[in-house]
């Protein structure tokens, strides 16, 4: 393979104009060629157990795959399969059209895609500041949109049972073993793996539940940044696992959790928190939450155990391979540090509408990293309204509040009992609203703090009057009847509260509270 390498590398081996130089970029599984308008995929003839690309035929089998697959998301990008011929030393590219006489058998198999400035990469986004909280949310929203589609089937809901997801996160310790004192220490070892085996036998039910209510889909299996770009003002998300149906048959949270531990691993918690509460904001999947620490412990050992087996690779350079063993070190490490118990908190909102709540709870949210979670979103979900759209009068009356507070207090001292920070976004106007979460609070000895917005009237009344693309229906008209109702904190309460004026400096109000 290295001779059709060393000819991939240049210019007259295409039938198309060509950038020179021809650009190789490597990994464990893949040559990938840039020639400007165009990109080239070879895979290795490597089999890894859990990946076998060791045959002709297999490779042209996961070519094919990969492009049918990736059409769902990046229809711009993946273009065709094509084989590559040999005649004497040379090698040529054929045709997908045609059909390979007796004579001309394909000796290898390409992948062709459409070359995309590698500088709309996320990667490349974050390096130059440019990924945004804005873009972010986009992410979740859309990574919520490809999951909605997402095939699940009862074949395919199957690999969510521990038996099969056991198998596969179990498959990366066995290889991994080799690296024990050297990338990562045995006590860390212990300590990753005694978390995920003592997960399986503690919540096989939470495991059912995801297969009952469809959870599991035909997903990415790869959503980290490198596979995710911004062309064309649209978000691609390509390169998703062909090669392995227990690594893209997965849970929902599978996908999330790989993009939340890259921006984590590259020290952008408040951006992966940005993505993580866009995302189950859409979906409303609060519960799958219980399941994101083991899927990011899965994810930072994966990524650790990828690093490692490059360092097996004679072709790779030394000076590179001491960068690689540090980035593998690094990935165990984190793999092991999601594993640690947390503490959970709960934090009420308080405060009229257009109080500057949701800007101050989505703030808080991405410096502590909790879990923000609207009245708004929650009532649209209970009452089945998208989000984008305005709900009837029937979603506000007296009986769907309750619901939608319940199911608030419900989610916050689930998620916080699983170690979460949680922020209850809501108008927390009534005594009893605030009476139950303090007393859920305490039963379950959780922290608890509540956060009143206030700012001037009018300034209440112009911030409603010029709100756009938020999923919150309420109008300024509803401002009188809200003071109205609004019952005042208790005796009891004030040791709770701390007030915000949002009209100010919102870093500076809430500075206190985010550095407590």
């Amino acid at each position: 393979m290295f001779s059709l390498i060393q000819q991939m590398l240049q210019p007259d081996f295409y039938p198309h104009r060509v950038t020179e130089p021809v650009r190789l970029i490597q990994t464990h599984i893949s040559f990938v060629l840039l020639t400007g308008d165009y990109t080239y995929k070879i895979k290795k003839p490597v089999n890894f157990g859990f990946l076998d690309y060791s045959t002709l035929e297999k490779r042209q089998h996961f070519c094919t795959q990969e492009l049918l697959m990736n059409r769902r998301r990046a229809p711009e990008i993946y273009l065709e399969v094509l084989p590559i011929f040999q005649k004497g030393d040379r090698f040529y590219l054929g045709s997908s059209a045609a059909s390979p006489t007796a004579t001309e058998i394909p000796v290898e198999w390409t992948l062709k895609m459409r070359e995309f400035p590698q500088d709309s990469l996320f990667t490349s986004l974050l390096e130059r500041g440019e990924l945004t909280a804005q873009l972010m949310e986009e992410l979740g929203r859309e990574v919520a949109q490809f999951h909605s589609t997402a095939n699940s089937n009862e074949y395919i809901r199957s690999f969510g049972e521990v038996s099969q997801i056991r198998s596969a996160i179990d498959n990366n310790y066995q290889i991994s073993v080799k690296y024990i004192g050297g990338l990562q220490t045995q006590a860390q070892y212990n300590a990753t793996k005694q978390y995920t085996d003592s997960f399986f036998a503690e919540n096989p039910e939470l495991f059912a539940s995801r297969i009952a209510h469809n959870k599991i889909c035909e997903c990415h299996g790869d959503l980290h940044l490198r596979n995710i770009a911004l062309w064309q003002d649209k978000i691609l998300l390509f390169d998703c696992i062909e090669f392995n149906e227990p690594f893209r048959f997965v849970d929902v949270m599978y996908d999330v959790a790989f993009a939340v531990m890259d921006l984590e691993f590259r020290g952008h918690k408040d951006l992966g928190n940005a993505f993580l509460n866009a995302y189950i904001e859409q979906t409303g999947d609060w519960e799958g939450l219980q399941l994101l620490p083991l899927y990011l412990s899965r994810q930072a050992y994966v990524r650790a155990k990828v690093n490692s087996l490059m360092l097996d690779e004679s072709e790779i350079p030394d000076a590179q391979k001491q960068e690689i063993s540090q980035t593998a070190a690094s990935y165990y490490k984190l793999a092991w540090e999601y594993t640690k118990p947390r503490q959970g908190k709960l934090t009420l909102m308080s405060g009229l509408s257009g109080s500057g709540k949701s800007t101050a709870a989505r703030y808080l949210a991405r410096k502590t990293n909790a879990i923000h979670i609207r009245s708004d979103a929650v009532r649209k979900h209970l009452g089945g309204i998208p989000l984008n759209e305005r709900g009837p009068a029937d979603l506000y009356s007296a009986e769907m509040t309750a619901k939608t507070y319940n199911r608030l207090l419900e989610l916050g001292i689930l998620l916080a009992k699983k170690g979460w920070e949680v922020i209850l976004d809501a108008k927390f106007d009534r005594q009893n609203m605030r009476a139950n979460a303090i007393e859920l609070a305490r039963t379950q000895q959780l922290p608890l703090q509540i956060i009143y917005c206030t700012a001037p009237i009018a300034v209440l009344q112009e911030r409603l009057e010029h709100r756009q693309g938020d999923i919150a229906d309420a109008t300024a008209e509803l401002l009188s009847s809200q003071q109205a109702a609004f019952e005042h904190f208790t005796e009891t309460e004030q040791i709770y509260v701390k007030i915000v004026d949002t009209d100010r400096d919102l870093e500076l109000e809430l500075k206190s509270i985010y550095a407590d």
